[in-house]
């Protein structure tokens, strides 16, 4: 057997060694569990002071012409689409065919109509025969008047039931009829909601027509706009491409306002405007309503953000230096600039640009624009000489 022993200090040497090591790896570890807290850093931002301004209301809106009469023409009868004849935008007259369904099995029950009709004609016939002989055996006696009215009562039944199935033939022959959708007046197809193949049921819309004849101009206005606009209010409408200049009376104000952008839909009758093409934009004027001037809050476009489906913009919390969000309703729009309805009042501060790098609770710190810096004198010759 072999001993092995270290020289003397050598195993003091290794034991403050793994010591240390041991010391080291344990600061390592602790070092890299520790992670100090990223802090945001403070934006500097622009910000200005929520005030009152002038809003001149010049009674203009943009409005859309449209036909006054329009209809979403469809099938009487269900059936599978075969044929279509009509194209958007394509004008049409009056009668003419605008799609057809697959009318096999209307045509078949038509058929099996009328020979319901045949065999109720031949029974009528045949009625009317036997009460004829049998009026010639009463005259003679040979039969009684009891007998005679049965017979005249089967030839009245007989009759009847002709007249049923003629009509029910009459009925399924128009049912074959139906399978052809035809133009109800002259005017311009506007839509098409349904192609070859499709199976649509009655009453489903096929096409939309525009009737030709009387235009309108309809255009929405706001709640408080709404109230100045009357029934039977006479107003004029330009159209930009030409100048052209239309004179029309208010046709139908619209009874609630739009769920979704709360404004209220308003119908011009417009005189003399047949030619006008469907779809083109017009300014219409309130020529009898003087301009009105009201005190709004307005704000620059950069300092509104979008949240969701609404708008909101940041104010400043002047005692913490911190931003928060607050949601705001804008009404209009007035150059580069919008027109807030609710949500801001007068005094509050609110960051006017960059709000896209902001997030709440965050500090900032007010931006202030550098000090130009002086241009230098100009030198001249003699202070050159001088200087020499």
């Amino acid at each position: 057997m072999f001993h092995f022993s270290l020289p003397q200090g050598a195993g003091r040497w290794a034991l403050r060694l793994s010591v240390v090591s041991a010391f080291t790896a344990v600061a390592l570890l602790s070092a890299c569990s520790r992670q100090e807290a990223v802090q945001e850093p403070v934006r500097s931002v622009k910000l200005l002071t929520v005030g009152s301004s002038v809003l001149h209301a010049q009674g203009e809106y943009a409005a859309e012409v449209r036909a006054r009469v329009e209809s979403r023409l469809g099938f009487r009868v269900a059936g599978k689409l075969v044929q279509r004849q009509a194209e958007a935008g394509q004008r049409v007259g009056a009668g003419q065919v605008l799609a057809q369904i697959d009318a096999q099995d209307y045509q078949l029950g038509a058929q099996a109509a009328m020979a319901g009709v045949t065999a109720a004609q031949t029974q009528r016939d045949l009625a009317a025969a036997e009460f004829k002989r049998f009026e010639a055996l009463k005259a003679q006696n040979f039969i009684s008047g009891v007998e005679l009215e049965r017979r005249e009562a089967s030839l009245k039944a007989a009759e009847a039931t002709l007249a049923q199935v003629k009509a029910q033939a009459q009925a399924q022959s128009n049912q074959a009829g139906y399978a052809k959708l035809q133009a109800t007046a002259a005017g311009v197809i506007t839509a098409v909601e349904v192609e070859v193949g499709q199976v649509v049921s009655a009453g489903q819309p096929v096409v939309r027509l525009a009737h030709d004849g009387p235009r309108d101009a309809v255009f929405a206005v706001s709640e408080q706009a709404i109230l100045a606009i009357k029934p039977g209010q006479a107003m004029q409408a330009v159209w930009p491409g030409t100048g052209q200049v239309f004179k029309g009376r208010v046709r139908e104000v619209g009874a609630g306002a739009d769920p979704v952008t709360r404004t209220y839909t308003v119908k011009l009758a417009l005189d003399a405007a047949d030619r006008l093409p469907l779809g083109a934009t017009l300014t219409v004027l309130a020529a009898e309503e003087a301009p009105r001037t009201a005190q709004v809050i307005k704000l620059p476009t950069s300092a509104l953000r979008q949240e969701g489906a609404g708008s909101a913009v940041w104010v400043l919390d002047e005692a913490t230096m911190t931003v928060r969000l607050q949601p705001v309703q804008v009404s209009t729009v007035d150059g580069n600039e919008v027109v807030i309805a609710s949500g801001l009042s007068v005094g509050q501060k609110v960051v006017s640009a960059g709000v896209h790098v902001l997030s709440p609770g965050q500090k900032v710190s007010v931006y202030s624009a550098p000090a130009p810096v002086p241009a230098p004198a100009p030198v001249t010759a003699a202070s050159s000489a001088t200087q020499r």
